[in-house]
């Protein structure tokens, strides 16, 4: 019997330290991964609206309709052009979130590009697949949630933001996207975000 419950304890301490380990290489790993930037403007309940300035994105488009049906396809395109899938064979950092969307007509995602690229200095892609733009400026409202993302949670929060807007008497621009901050193999504090544009007016309501 104590040579049982030895075991167990030792099993269990085992387990512990794995978790722990997984634990600080997931926290370790999203420090080191740089950030879009955006600037904080306030909060009204669980909504953060925020400002981001202009940004250049490495954006591919798909035919898929669903987030489950286009998720994989369009990260290993963009990972390629990242990865060296260029003219000029050369690696690019990967960043977060990863910018989602889609409707009826076909989906797309977005990678936004490290500090110190522009569509001057950045390789171009190898065939059609994917395109380089600048973004515009733009004021969003935010919620998030965690745990793994599917259309069913997507589209859950998405009509809670809806909700959350109309109640407080916001207007927005119907521009949904996704966002995504985690790679498929962290398992543990994951981020998830979903945003819309409104006006700076309504954004600067809320400021703090």
């Amino acid at each position: 019997m104590a040579c049982s419950l030895f075991m167990f304890t030792k099993s269990l301490i085992a387990l512990l330290l794995i978790f722990l380990c997984a634990t600080i290489s997931i926290h370790y790993i999203m420090a080191k991964t740089p950030q879009q930037p955006y600037q904080k403007i306030g909060l009204q309940g669980i909504i953060e609206f925020r400002y981001y300035p202009e940004s250049v994105m490495a954006t591919v488009n798909n035919p898929d309709t669903t987030y489950r049906g286009s998720v994989g396809k369009n990260f290993r395109v963009l990972a390629g052009y990242i990865f060296g899938g260029n003219e000029k064979s050369q690696k690019i950092a990967m960043t977060a979130p990863v910018h989602m969307n889609w409707d009826n007509s076909g989906s797309n995602m977005s990678f936004v590009m490290p500090d110190g690229y522009n569509l001057n200095n950045l390789p171009a892609p190898m065939g059609a697949g994917v395109k380089l733009h600048k973004t515009e400026e733009e004021y969003v409202a935010v919620i998030s949630f965690g745990g793994y993302a599917s259309d069913k949670k997507i589209a859950e929060k998405e009509n809670e933001l809806k909700q959350l807007l109309k109640e407080s008497g916001i207007k927005h621009f119907n521009n949904f996207r996704y966002l995504g901050y985690n790679a498929p193999w962290d398992f543990l504090f994951r981020r998830n975000e979903v945003i819309v544009g409104i006006s700076k007016e309504s954004a600067l309501a809320f400021k703090q």
